[in-house]
């Protein structure tokens, strides 16, 4: 199999990338600014690409001539590379005969219900939440065989936004607060990565919740990394999202059960993967 990992640069396509080669299979993968350095960045095909362009997103494609597209490109304030870039993508998939797995994420609902499975509609408040759901509808469309894997926060090896900001609280350095009532369900790298490849090579299609099974605040989520690494989680300051003037629902629940029913690949708690070692 010969996977194309748009947005392979990013944390999560780095290491869907890394398990890609691991398990003997072609990689190709693309960067928007740089290629990573290091083990990374030989064996693969690096392709520069700005998902907001279709033409240049149909080229890599043609170039690649892959089996699989996984879109895992991240850009949380550009409404361009999240909703059109997505469609690009399902276009260029759609063109080479790929099959195509897209990456969106819980911050497409409101965070009104208690918990949201896979039946639910999008009914999101802020401008990535649209910009996600609008994704989601134009891969639907242009792919309808394609696998739309909703996910949370991504945790993992201390590589992750969350990791690094907890550092910085503990440290000192960083501004802001961790939400005790802002609540997610956080999901290792790893674990995302291996099933979304599960996914790949499976014959499901439409929409699949990946996230793990513990849904924690910001604040708990950080009190877990710090212990992990040895760090005075007494020093991260706290808040309330709700008072706090930031948009968006403050907590979301993805309900996973379908899809981890179909995998072979355990979606650990964060309670599990931050219980020791750095993981």
């Amino acid at each position: 199999m010969r996977l194309l990992v748009v947005g392979g640069s990013g944390f999560l396509g780095r290491e869907i990338v890394r398990q890609t080669r691991r398990a003997g299979h072609r990689a190709a993968a693309t960067f928007h600014r740089r290629p990573p350095s290091g083990d990374l960045g030989t064996g693969v095909d690096w392709h520069a690409l700005d998902i907001r362009i279709r033409d240049d997103v149909a080229r890599v494609a043609a170039t690649a001539r892959p089996d699989v597209i996984v879109n895992a490109a991240y850009r949380q304030s550009d409404w361009a590379s999240t909703a059109d870039g997505g469609a690009h993508v399902a276009l260029a998939a759609a063109a080479v005969a790929a099959r195509l797995v897209h990456v969106s994420s819980d911050a497409v609902f409101a965070g009104a219900a208690v918990a949201y499975d896979e039946t639910c509609p999008p009914d999101p408040t802020t401008p990535y939440g649209a910009a996600k759901a609008a994704a989601e509808t134009a891969v639907a469309a242009i792919t309808p065989d394609a696998v739309i894997a909703r996910t949370s926060l991504i945790i993992g090896y201390g590589e992750s936004v969350h990791e690094r900001h907890v550092h910085a609280l503990a440290a000192g350095v960083g501004t802001g607060v961790l939400f005790t009532d802002d609540v997610r369900c956080p999901v290792h790298v790893a674990d995302l990565a291996a099933a979304l490849r599960e996914l790949a090579g499976s014959p499901y299609s439409g929409i699949h919740h990946v996230a793990g099974p513990d849904a924690i605040s910001r604040h708990r989520l950080g009190v877990l990394i710090a212990r992990r690494d040895g760090l005075d989680p007494t020093a991260l300051p706290t808040g309330r999202r709700a008072a706090s003037g930031v948009p968006g629902p403050a907590e979301l629940r993805l309900d996973c059960a379908r899809t981890r029913a179909r995998l072979t690949a355990r979606l650990r708690g964060a309670h599990e993967f931050l219980a020791a070692g750095r993981s």
